[in-house]
This record gives C-alpha cells, structure tokens and sequence, in this order.
C-alpha cells in the first residue's frame, strides 16, 4: 500500500491478493485493482488467476475429493475452529469490509456474527448427515427387505460469489460443501476479494486440508468462464443475476446447480398492521447495506388508510439515517459498490420523478453514495418499480383490495421472498398459499433472515436452498442400499 491508503487499511489486515491453490497463494501478471468503496482509492492489487491456475486448482480439489475428506468430527472441529478465529480476527474483517464492500461498522460487525452462526451450524450438520429407512413392507413380497438411504458427497463444488455479503453468503457455500465432506472451489466478486482471501487464512490457520480449499480471483467474463469449462467441477452453487444464472445453467448441463438470482421484494402492509413493529423492520430492510441486499424491501404496498401515516413515519425514520463514510459510528447507509450504481440509482430515481413519482425524501448522491430514498405514485413502467433497484430506495404504492395486493406483488419474474404484515390469521394465510415466492413472512418483512432457514426462490429468483442443513442436502449424493436375506 502507498501512504494515501495505509489509513484505509492498516498493516496487519491486508489479506493476501493471490490465487489460493493447495495452500500456496500464487501470483500471475494480471492484476485488477480493489477500490475503497467510500473513497475511490485503490487498497490492493489482486492477482487474477490464469487459465492454468483454474485448471490446476480443480485438478488439486478432484484428487482431495477421490481421496475422500476428512472424518464428520474432523470436519465440524475445522467449522468450529474458524468460527472461533473469525471472532479473534473481528476487527480485521470489519475493516475489510468498510473498504471493499462500502459496508457501515454496524453491518460489518452483523456480517461476523451471522458468519459464526453459519460456521457453526454446518459443523452441526456435518457430524448428523443421515440418510432414512425405506418402507418395504409397504409393498407385497418385499416385506422381508431392509432398505436405507446413505449420503455422499458429489465431489467438487465451485462457488460463484457476490459482494454484497463477502463474509457470510460465501460461506453458506464453502461450509456446507466442506460439512458434506466436497472440496470447495471458490471464485468471489471481482469487488470485494479481499474478504474472501482473509476467510481463506482462516479456514487454513483452522485445519482445512488445504487440497480442500482453492480461491480463484478474478472477473466472472475470464475467470468464471474458464471454471464453467472444468468438467470435473461436480455442483456449482452461484448467488448473482439472473443473466448470468442462466449462463451457468446452460453450461452446467446435466451437472447439478443451486442459484440464488434476481429479485424484486414486494411487503405487504395491511391495515390491522401493528405500525411500531413494522416501520422500523421496513425502514431497514429497505436500506440497510445501501439497499444491496436481494431480498430488501423495494415494492411496499400500503393499505390506503394507513398511506398518509405510513408515509411520514417511513420519511421520519429515513432521516435516522444518516448516509456517507461507512467507518464512521454514525453512519447507517454506506455507499454503494461503485460510483457507477449509484449514478444508475440516482437516474432512476430521476426518471421516475419525471414520469410522476413523488420523491418523498433523499435520493441525492455524493460519489457511490444515495441518500435512502423513499417514493410514491411510481408509474407502472418505471424502472424503480419494475427493475432490480439494488440500491437504498422503497417505492410506496396505496392499494385498497388485498388481492389486488398480492396480484401486483406476484407480478414479476422473480420469487425471491416478501413480507405481510396483518393481525389476520386468514389472510395471513390467505398470503402463504397466494404469493408465489420462494419465503413468504408474516409480521416480517420480505428481508427477515436467519441463517438456520430454509432460504432459496422461484422463478427467476432460482431454485435450491441455503441454510447449512438445506444446502448439505444439495450438496451430496443419496445413495439407496437393500438388503433382500
């Protein structure tokens, strides 16, 4: 680092910025630059892995995988272990992630805890990885058979990554794939590679055989293309677009895959709703890590008797957030992760006004940061109601009918997750049976999460589930066995 970056990064916190193969971190001539998401300034130049590298890493991770991993106590003792070092290191992931992901130290810190919670929910899975007895008696003649089913590991998974959560959704892959006994093939965003190498050193320093683990860094054009071409690579388990979703798939052929997509997240506020739980539950889940989370609150659906109150808690509470340099305690929005989005943010936003939306609060931006937005009365054709906004903005739309409600939010390609908030049992349920997503939450909005769930989509959204218990199941291959005496 020069002197203008060494505040940025401290000595000591910078991981390393090579291509992780067999515990060795190996340079190449290429080398991309890593930004300070605030700042703009460049932190670390990262090597990207050569197409030889890809091919040595899946060669390395297909000779641990034939050899057979570790045992189930082994592996949950490693999960637990990095857990523990995760929390000893807090401060050096937290400072990582106010650089290259723009995140704010309140949810940089919540992306550590909820890391330790994952690590160590795979290592509870890891050691009670069952398969179930088979009913034979249920079929005549076959009453004296014994049958069960036993899971196996499929081999070698390749995890494609995204920046909005570096920490805890890259290892709500790698956890579970080495919980289920894998060796795990990681590829991060190009943006934030910094936290992925660091969580690498941790797994390492942890017990991880380190034929288990490869990190390739680099641009999903050169780097994620070349591992779409290894055929050896068992499962891919990607978290992104759904362009490029369907890019893999297609690639993937009759190999197995589990995608996280696109999503709009439409909640759903009715007019028994209890407004001290919901607003604040709303006013974060639609703006909390810049609105860059795939299930943040962006289509908000207000019953039209609660709009106007709705309106001027939701613009009182936005002003409770303050936007700008995330390693500042007082900040709540960071910047987004690249000036570029938040230009395309502030167009949007623009546009909509311009075609009748009323911008009810925020949406100027300095650099890569919008102040949280809030908009009513967005025409139908509208970006901000009609495109992934990814950035700190809710558009609020009165209804009066809530299956008109429900209509309008099942009205899109994706199925990621969405939120009622009702006192009715019978609507309530009326929403679980109606909306097609993959979660549906009552009394939550659509971007409650826990990382013990069952979490995955429909649609365009994708399909599969995280969760550690979910995605071991994802990740292994069942295998019936019969005994006929």
């Amino acid at each position: 680092m020069n002197a203008s970056t060494a505040s940025l990064l401290p000595p000591g916190a910078m991981p390393a910025t090579g291509t992780l193969i067999d515990g060795n971190w190996l340079d190449s001539p290429r080398r991309f630059p890593v930004l300070d998401k605030y700042t703009g300034q460049t932190i670390a130049q990262v090597c990207e892995a050569t197409r030889e590298q890809v091919a040595d890493a899946i060669r390395v991770a297909s000779a641990a995988a034939r050899r057979g991993a570790p045992a189930p106590h082994e592996r949950a003792r490693v999960l637990r272990q990095a857990a523990a070092l995760i929390e000893s290191r807090r401060e050096h992931f937290v400072q990582v992630m106010a650089a290259e992901a723009g995140f704010t130290l309140a949810d940089a810190n919540g992306e550590v805890d909820r890391a330790m919670v994952t690590l160590n929910l795979s290592a509870e899975e890891a050691v009670r990885l069952v398969g179930e007895m088979v009913p034979f008696a249920a079929s005549p003649g076959a009453e004296k058979r014994l049958g069960f089913t036993q899971r196996f590991p499929v081999g070698v998974v390749c995890a494609i990554t995204p920046f909005n959560s570096p920490l805890n959704t890259v290892l709500h892959k790698v956890a579970p794939a080495y919980a289920a006994g894998n060796a795990v093939v990681l590829k991060p965003s190009a943006f934030t590679p910094l936290t992925a190498a660091l969580l690498g050193e941790v797994l390492l320093a942890a017990g991880m055989p380190p034929a288990f683990l490869a990190i390739t860094q680099g641009e999903g054009d050169s780097v994620g293309g070349w591992l779409l071409e290894e055929q050896d690579i068992a499962f891919y388990t990607f978290t992104g677009s759904t362009r490029v979703g369907r890019i893999i798939q297609q690639a993937a052929g009759l190999r197995r895959t589990q995608m996280e997509l696109g999503s709009i997240a439409s909640t759903i506020v009715c007019e028994d709703a209890d407004l001290a739980r919901a607003i604040p539950k709303i006013a974060n889940a639609g703006l909390r890590k810049a609105g860059q989370v795939c299930t943040s609150v962006q289509r908000l659906y207000v019953h039209r008797s609660l709009a106007e109150e709705v309106t001027r808690r939701l613009v009182d509470f936005a002003a409770t957030l303050p936007a700008g340099d995330p390693r500042d305690p007082a900040t709540r929005v960071g910047p987004l992760i690249s000036e570029q989005s938040a230009i395309r943010a502030e167009t949007w936003i623009r546009e909509a006004v311009d075609g009748g939306a009323r911008l009810l609060c925020g949406g100027r931006r300095s650099g890569s940061v919008i102040e949280p937005a809030i908009l009513a009365d967005a025409p139908d054709g509208g970006r901000v109601w009609c495109q992934e906004a990814f950035a700190p903005m809710l558009v609020l739309r009165p209804f009066d009918d809530f299956d008109a409600a429900l209509a309008s939010a099942n009205d899109t390609p994706f199925g990621l997750s969405a939120g009622v908030f009702t006192q009715d049992i019978d609507r309530a349920l009326k929403a679980a049976r109606t909306l097609r997503f993959g979660t549906v939450q009552i009394n939550e909005t659509s971007s409650a999460r826990s990382d013990v769930m069952p979490f995955g989509g429909v649609k365009d959204s994708g399909f599969g589930k995280e969760g550690p218990a979910y995605a071991i199941r994802e990740m292994t291959e069942e295998r019936l066995v019969i005994f006929n005496p």
